[in-house]
């Protein structure tokens, strides 16, 4: 009876192991196409959305997802790939602001701040790409983070109707670990889209690009731009 019972269970994970391997391998194939490694063939948008993550890590070690981001944007700026760069990250614990952070990193390597426009509501990739369409009226953007991650960004985007692109750029070599989490992560994103049908966690008033948002030097990337703020800013 133990030995049926452990046979069963082995063929249950087996098959959850297989449906979550095959979910993940078909949101690969099914982006391929929108996903561009050369920057020199990327396709031209108005508008550049990099994905925000944490500058550092918990120990205090820079993130490297992090410093290949900032300078995918800064290329794919610089090279005329983007007219303007909306920086999409989370503010949403008292702890950091990453479009506030991912901002003055760019204008400290010499790009105009009139070219940047902030999210501060980007708490999910989700959030991210649909913020892009309904609050900052653009449905054909180019998204720069990691080749992993464009997958899935641009999967959500697919499934939205938006008519977006992916400028992939490297990742860290050690990445088991994150590309492992990633599968859990698609896996969240389909239940997003097919089963809880998830929406932004704020929307707010449309804000089309290019708008200029102005930043005091005072404003501080820790602690983070509240909620209240947000709603502020947006007013404004």
């Amino acid at each position: 009876m133990l030995k049926r019972l452990i046979f069963t269970m082995l063929i249950i994970a087996g098959v959850l192991v297989l449906t979550a391997t095959g979910l993940d391998r078909w949101i690969s194939w099914k982006t391929a196409p929108f996903i561009y490694d050369d920057l020199a063939a990327l396709p031209h948008r108005q508008v550049g959305v990099a994905l925000g993550t944490a500058k550092y890590y918990r120990t205090g070690v820079i993130n490297q997802y992090y410093l290949y981001r900032i300078q995918g944007a800064l290329n794919a700026y610089n090279s005329g790939k983007v007219n303007y760069l909306l920086l999409s990250g989370d503010n949403a614990l008292q702890s950091y602001n990453e479009p506030v952070t991912m901002r003055r990193d760019l204008i400290a390597q010499g790009m105009p701040d009139g070219d940047i426009v902030l999210d501060f509501a980007g708490f999910r990739t989700l959030d991210s790409i649909i913020r892009t369409r309904k609050v900052f009226d653009t449905n054909d953007f180019t998204i720069i983070t990691q080749r992993f991650h464009c997958e899935r960004a641009l999967f959500i985007a697919l499934n939205m109707g938006i008519q977006a692109q992916c400028y992939a750029v490297p990742s860290p070599k050690n990445m088991l670990s994150v590309r492992l989490r990633e599968i859990g992560a698609r896996l969240g994103a389909l239940s997003d889209l097919y089963l809880m049908k998830r929406e932004p966690r704020f929307l707010g008033p449309l804000i089309p690009i290019p708008a200029h948002h102005e930043v005091s030097q005072r404003t501080q990337g820790y602690p983070a731009v509240s909620p209240e703020q947000l709603l502020e800013i947006q007013q404004k």
